[in-house]
């Protein structure tokens, strides 16, 4: 006789009306950490990817996942829910699938968190030993800085989102201002050089499935617009407008800045020059170096900085996301009811100390085998992170087209079918150029790559049998909540 599956236990809801389209916004913008992912990810980008094509890849990742956006947008009028991509999925492709995506969401937020840690403690550590001759190891840093994210986890999402709003402006506004000074200037010694970034032949050029892996992670984190709908102020608008925006601003944010800092070096001679950056140990003097040559020694000085809140930004981003993760599975029964505790100001406190823990779980082997915190756990991680996220990309997209087959809630045909379709076999498609370039992208050897990708599936398939074993009551269908959009 089969045991009964546990029953729902009652509804705990997060702080409502604590987020407007800004608040959301700054939310999503910290999670793609923009100074990050321009002076770490370009000079890889160019380097070992499709050298001066770098820019294209970042249009064609926004347009695949601008696309994919749509179909999530429709469902998010009627699931508002801060498990986003694993309640999505398990709407449409059974509760089953849903489990299984789960695990993979939270494997994706701890891992990208932890592999921003390692970039952080490194990065931090090499700033206090130059500037201030404060010699300590990179996990001690790491370890401090899990605490203080904590701290912050725990008084609430309005006051995260302030935190964040102050580092993302800081480096985006640095950024912006090169890029656009760059542009009025007419670029550097080849011109603007539009075909040399932007022409099929250079998008494909070279090994585009790195430089296409990077451009995806630069994305990585808009779906917080949907985690953070039950908290937001009129979700039904909010969700949609901050979903759109955040990836038109983030897509045409990477790729000016991308194409400027290709364009101060040379279409011609890009590759060269981060291939150097790469040999001396510091990447970033790609992108650093001519922002200090335009304005200044000061730039030069305050770009480190910057780089360290940026970090500091994206991991309390993730931060935020995976504890609402465990939160909702929480709620749901299928971890247990204690993870639904808040505090007085509406915030997850339990599930905050598990993602924490796990945190430092991840992390601590990494430092107790004395492994490089950047060509290790911060390289192997993010890799494992985009794979696991474009799993749950595709995924949703596929639920999507059979949820609204099923349930007749939106007839818009674009909407609800052809724009995930397209979604999905853009992902598709990306997923084979990464695991094409896997072992490049992390680097290390075929069989590292190898288990690493392997992973992301076997945490769905745990997942999903963990709902075989201790299956859990489905969540009655929700009414329209809009009506339908003309």
């Amino acid at each position: 006789m089969s045991a009964d599956p546990p029953q729902r236990p009652a509804t705990v809801r997060l702080r409502r009306n604590a987020l407007g389209v800004v608040g959301v916004l700054f939310l999503v913008l910290s999670a793609q950490a923009p100074l990050t992912g321009i002076a770490g990810a370009v000079p890889l980008s160019v380097a070992l990817g499709n050298g001066p094509g770098v820019p294209a890849a970042y249009v064609a990742a926004g347009a695949v996942v601008l696309l994919f956006s749509v179909g999530f947008v429709a469902m998010s009028r009627y699931v508002v829910d801060p498990g986003a991509f694993y309640t999505y999925i398990g709407k449409g492709l059974g509760p089953a699938a849903g489990t299984g995506s789960a695990a993979v969401a939270l494997f994706a937020y701890c891992t990208i968190q932890a592999a921003m840690y390692g970039l952080y403690g490194a990065t931090l550590a090499g700033l206090l030993r130059t500037h201030a001759d404060i010699d300590v190891a990179w996990w001690m840093w790491a370890l401090l800085t899990m605490a203080v994210v904590q701290l912050l986890g725990v008084s609430g999402i309005d006051m995260g989102a302030r935190v964040l709003a102050v580092f993302v402006l800081a480096e985006t506004s640095l950024l912006l201002a090169f890029a656009l000074v760059t542009l009025v200037r007419g670029g550097g010694p080849e011109g603007l050089d539009l075909t040399g970034s932007f022409s099929p032949g250079a998008a494909l050029d070279g090994a585009p499935g790195v430089a296409m892996m990077f451009a995806v992670a630069s994305m990585f984190g808009f779906e917080a617009t949907a985690i953070y709908g039950e908290e937001a102020r009129d979700p039904h608008r909010t969700v949609p407008r901050a979903t759109y925006l955040s990836i038109t601003l983030i897509t045409a944010f990477f790729a000016l800045t991308s194409w400027m800092v290709i364009s101060v070096h040379g279409a011609s001679h890009a590759t060269g020059a981060a291939g150097r950056a790469l040999d001396s140990g510091d990447s970033s003097a790609f992108v650093f170096q001519p922002i200090e040559d335009l304005f200044g020694a000061w730039a030069g000085d305050l770009l480190p900085v910057l780089l360290a809140t940026s970090l500091f930004a994206g991991i309390l981003a993730f931060h935020n996301s995976a504890n609402r993760y465990l939160f909702a599975l929480g709620r749901e029964g299928r971890l247990p009811h204690a993870l639904c505790a808040l505090n007085r100001r509406g915030a997850p406190w339990a599930a905050g100390l598990l993602q924490t823990a796990i945190a430092v779980l991840l992390v601590v082997p990494f430092a107790l085998a004395d492994k490089d915190p950047v060509v290790t756990l911060f390289s192997w991680f993010s890799g494992v992170a985009v794979l696991a996220i474009m799993l749950l990309y595709f995924l949703t997209s596929v639920s999507v087209v059979v949820f609204f087959r099923r349930a007749r809630l939106d007839r818009r045909l674009w909407n609800t079918a052809v724009a995930p379709a397209l979604g999905a076999l853009g992902i598709a498609g990306a997923i084979w150029l990464v695991l094409a370039n896997l072992t490049t992208l992390i680097g290390g050897d075929r069989t590292t790559a190898t288990w690493l990708a392997l992973s992301v599936p076997a945490v769905w398939l745990l997942g999903a049998a963990a709902h075989r074993v201790r299956p859990v009551e489905p969540t009655p269908p929700r009414p329209a909540l809009q009506k339908d959009p003309p």
